[in-house]
């Protein structure tokens, strides 16, 4: 299998690493073989078997959406995590509107991210005209909605009220599964 991916240049050092370990510790943890051509923004990702080489892929992915290596590396670690990208260029109309949009999530000092990802378990990358999440697929579903509540102009209040609802639902669901 290979596949071709187009990384944007200030992510490319990020995918590579000091002295390239990072690329190294991925082609050793997904047994793939990864060649980059740094002037065009190229990534070239081969490999054998199915599964390690699609988390390669999305590793890949998540470190171009802004993911640091470590925090896109959790995607090898367990095989539920999912990346989840949403672009916000079919949502926002101008440059300041994408800036409003990207502000409304990050929150005054990042603290509306840290917030959501808190309650949700989850990993968020704001970056570009996309927000990427990393997380399971029920607490992703969560994140998704509380984000996309924000972008919808939501106030953030009832944004926490929403993730707080959920998340004592998810404790009386535990308390119901072992009782």
């Amino acid at each position: 299998m290979m596949q071709e991916l187009k990384v944007a240049g200030n992510r490319i050092g990020v995918l590579i690493g000091k002295g390239g370990l990072v690329k190294k510790e991925l082609e050793e943890k997904t047994g793939t073989k990864i060649s980059v051509d740094s002037q065009e923004g190229l990534v070239r990702v081969e490999g054998e078997c199915a599964v390690p080489f699609l988390r390669a892929v999305e590793v890949i992915h998540a470190i171009n959406r802004g993911f640091s290596p470590e925090r896109a590396f959790s995607l090898l670690e367990d095989e539920d995590l999912l990346l989840d990208v949403i672009d916000l260029s079919s949502i926002a109309d101008s440059p300041r509107q994408m800036d409003r949009l990207r502000g409304r999530v990050i929150g005054r000092d990042g603290r509306a991210r840290e917030q959501i990802e808190h309650m949700t378990n989850t990993q968020i990358s704001v970056m570009g005209k996309t927000i990427a999440l990393i997380g399971l697929p029920e607490q992703l579903k969560i994140a998704r909605t509380a984000i996309d509540m924000l972008i919808e102009g939501a106030p953030h209040e009832a944004v926490f009220s929403y993730l707080e609802k959920k998340r004592q639902d998810a404790r009386q669901n535990m308390v119901d599964y072992y009782y």
